[in-house]
């Protein structure tokens, strides 16, 4: 495959990396795995843009892209609506996608997997026609990113500090709010503390990433108006990897969900892959399954059970 690297060397674990030897140790892995490769180190504002026009060219196969999951959200949207494959080197701090699509965590070892791999179709979604890989959610997650960001940090330990104490914050807090939803012929109104809707459902863990990314389906959850309490007993549940068991959290599989907020402020967020974003007073959520081209270990594609890649919940 012709494939180009895209390095972003203020994410993550890359701030502390010899960038320039890992430059070099990426070309010569790709390209003894019989690949034409090249790799570039970007800061992090201008990566993006140097994706998007490397996607654009009609000499490529791919793009391989090394970042936080912020990066890597960015660069799955660029390969989906490009219709280039995509290979991901976790260097940020949660990983999500990475980790859904079993990617060691060493950026060493996942440049080894990579260039050794085999392209594979997964499902992304997509929130009025934006693309996100994770999750959208308004609500409890949008308020403690919130907090997150009006606190300083300039590391991964930092960035982890201030998600604890903004937690906390909203434990203190928690929101409340109308919203109308309709998915699989139900149609509702109901006040909420939480909106999840994330592209296929998440497996029992703690980090709150799908098991499996061909499922056909979204998953989506609400979380009734909750007090302090609830807000901790739910933290707990999603620690345990035990959200499921929580009475206070529905969760439907569906394929496409609507979502109408009949009172949101001007000032009201949501968050989209991690990113805070405003949020509109109508979401139109949809899974496009299998669209996404990625690049996995070899052999992975085969070993996945069929019952995985299932038609979307009728």
């Amino acid at each position: 495959m012709k494939l180009i690297g895209f390095f972003n060397r203020d994410g993550g674990t890359f701030r502390t990396t010899d960038m320039e030897a890992y430059e070099k140790h990426a070309e010569r892995v790709f390209r003894e795995a019989g690949h034409d490769f090249e790799a570039m180190v970007f800061p992090g504002k201008e990566i993006v843009p140097a994706m998007e026009r490397a996607a654009r060219r009609d000499d490529i196969d791919g793009i391989v892209a090394g970042g936080g999951d912020g990066t890597i959200s960015a660069a799955s949207s660029i390969a989906w609506k490009n219709g280039v494959a995509l290979g991901v080197i976790p260097a940020g701090t949660m990983n999500l996608f990475a980790r859904s699509l079993r990617i060691p965590l060493d950026i060493w070892q996942a440049l080894d997997v990579l260039a050794a791999g085999e392209v594979d179709h997964v499902d992304i979604a997509s929130a009025n026609d934006r693309p996100f890989i994770h999750q959208f959610s308004a609500g409890l997650h949008a308020r403690m990113v919130r907090y997150r960001n009006s606190y300083s940090y300039r590391s991964r330990l930092g960035k982890m500090r201030a998600s604890t104490r903004a937690a906390f914050g909203v434990v203190l807090n928690p929101p409340e709010f109308e919203v109308e939803f309709e998915a699989i012929g139900i149609k509702e109104r109901r006040k909420v503390s939480a909106v999840s809707v994330s592209n296929n459902p998440f497996g029992e863990n703690a980090l709150l990433y799908a098991d499996t990314l061909t499922s056909g389906e979204l998953g989506f959850y609400t979380a009734k108006p909750l007090k302090p309490w609830g807000v901790a007993r739910l933290a707990i549940d999603l620690l345990r990897g035990k959200v499921r068991e929580n009475a206070d959290v529905m969760i439907m599989h569906p394929a496409e969900v609507h979502l109408h907020f009949p009172k949101v402020h001007s000032k009201a967020n949501c968050v989209m892959d991690g990113e805070l974003l405003p949020l509109a007073r109508d979401v139109a959520l949809k899974l496009h399954p299998g669209e996404l081209k990625v690049l996995v270990r070899q052999g992975l594609a085969a070993q996945v059970d069929e019952t995985e890649r299932r038609e979307p919940t009728s």
